[in-house]
């Protein structure tokens, strides 16, 4: 039925939830004097940062961003992979899946808070945010994802936790699972499956 696996990063394949919405609770406070509980910040959550920041009243745009993501790395030990998930790429890998990743992350932010966890192996197709004009929930990620793969959209699904994520998918004719381990309000998410942790994607496949 599926041939090519795409997935999110944040919130699906790594769990960076505090380290995001942490850093960016502090950037906020220390350079610019704007106190905000993380509750309120989460809209960021699956969006480019150059999509979030102006949202937050800030203008000058790359200057913010890269003080966020030098203060992610205050926040590098709450980072981690989800349980299940690298047995999983590997499990698809070795049953010759097309696997690989699109985030809102910039290929920097790749680098920085993913590639150490030695997954990318698994992973040989990648968009990240400025591969692409427009970003999710827009479908142009997606669609130049199936570009450079080569993959079906009917053949294709893509894995998120986000609203963002399951409307880039709706809009470029690809199926959408949500990762339920990575999401907190899936009732609001209409998504074609609900997969309850990363194993039931093998189960999904077989």
């Amino acid at each position: 039925m599926y041939t090519s696996i795409i997935y999110d990063v944040d919130g699906t394949l790594i769990d960076t939830e505090h380290a995001v919405l942490g850093s960016l609770q502090k950037m906020l406070s220390l350079d610019y004097g704007i106190e905000m509980d993380t509750q309120d910040l989460r809209f960021v959550l699956g969006i480019p940062g150059a999509v979030a920041l102006p949202r937050l009243g800030i203008i000058n745009i790359e200057e913010a961003n890269d003080r966020w993501n030098r203060y992610m790395k205050d926040f590098y030990s709450t980072m981690s992979v989800f349980d299940g998930i690298s047995q999983v790429l590997r499990t698809l890998s070795q049953r010759d899946f097309k696997q690989g990743i699109v985030t809102s992350k910039t290929g920097e932010e790749l680098r920085d808070d993913f590639i150490p966890f030695g997954l990318m192996e698994y992973l040989p197709y990648k968009v990240c945010a400025e591969d692409t004009e427009q970003h999710k929930p827009n479908p142009e990620p997606l669609l130049k994802y199936l570009e450079i793969s080569g993959s079906d959209p009917k053949s294709s699904i893509y894995i998120g936790d986000t609203i963002y994520d399951c409307e880039c998918a709706r809009d470029a004719g690809v199926d959408f699972a949500l990762a339920l381990w990575g999401c907190n309000n899936h009732e609001s998410i209409p998504a074609k499956y609900k997969l309850i942790r990363p194993e039931s994607l093998l189960e999904l496949l077989v």
